[in-house]
């Protein structure tokens, strides 16, 4: 796999993936109680999950869980600054995604010292947002979803969902491609418009989404496509998680999205060995 450049204030980081993003969420509401994350506990999460093995933090204030209430643009930018603001101040040198769908949220995370713009939308929700990203130069996830996180799990159709997915990601490249926007990094959107079956699918066929060697970001940790096969709840979901990023890592995903940073470094750890023996 080909390293990953992160163009940050404090100069260029490359790396070798596979990597791990831990999940910051600034938020009340994220599905995932223990993900849900306020001031006086943000330092210490983040030294655990950079003590753990991360090596990205993915900070986010606007939960995207199915049905979640709106907020307002103000609200989701007083969750997000401070947070980046903190981190940075406290660890400098640590790379921090924004994961926001609003280009005003992106442009203000990545002057605070964000370097990374994770996207759940596609750039469909803001048609600012792919400007945004080429004028910072900033590496962008590039997430698949049907509907809205309002809607999106109301009634997901699709005629072949790895042909329909692989299209949109065609013509959102296209876009990103004409804007100067090159380090573009695939997500499927596990969970984004997709039933059960649609994610299992997805999960089964996911070497069908190396686009060009462009890096493939999974974010299943703790989802409902595991909660619900296995009649449990997100807060038991560690193993079946575990589980899943070891198929990805198999399947050669280069970026694993993860509430439980320990874990997943363990996993790609022994899948390295795998691979070098």
């Amino acid at each position: 796999m080909k390293k990953l450049f992160f163009n940050c204030k404090s100069g260029l980081h490359s790396f070798d993936p596979p990597l791990v993003m831990g999940i910051v969420n600034m938020t009340p509401d994220s599905f995932y109680e223990q993900s849900r994350t306020g001031n006086d506990d943000l330092f210490r999460k983040v030294e655990k999950m950079l003590y753990d093995g991360a090596d990205i933090i993915d900070i986010g204030g606007y939960s995207t869980r199915p049905g979640a209430k709106d907020i307002s643009l103000n609200e989701e930018l007083k969750r997000v600054i401070p947070a980046i603001e903190k981190i940075k101040n406290h660890f400098p040198e640590v790379l921090i995604s924004i994961d926001a769908f609003r280009s005003q949220v992106a442009e203000e995370a990545i002057q605070a010292g964000a370097c990374m713009v994770n996207d759940v939308s596609g750039g469909q929700m803001d048609n600012k947002m792919f400007e945004t990203v080429a004028r910072y130069q900033v590496p962008y996830v590039l997430t698949h979803i049907q509907g809205t996180p309002a809607t999106m799990q109301e009634n997901p159709q699709y005629e072949d969902v790895v042909l329909e997915i692989n299209r949109f990601f065609a013509k959102r490249i296209k876009k990103l491609h004409a804007l100067g926007v090159n380090d573009i990094i695939i997500d499927p959107g596990f969970g984004f418009g997709k039933t059960l079956d649609h994610n299992y699918e997805i999960l089964k066929k996911l070497e069908y989404f190396h686009w060009n060697e462009k890096p493939l970001l999974i974010g299943i940790s703790r989802k409902s496509m595991l909660y619900k096969l296995l009649h449990g709840k997100p807060e038991e979901m560690l193993n079946a998680t575990t589980v899943v990023h070891t198929i990805a890592l198999m399947k050669k995903a280069s970026i694993l999205r993860v509430h439980d940073v320990k874990e997943a470094v363990e996993a790609i750890k022994i899948i390295k060995q795998l691979e070098e023996v």
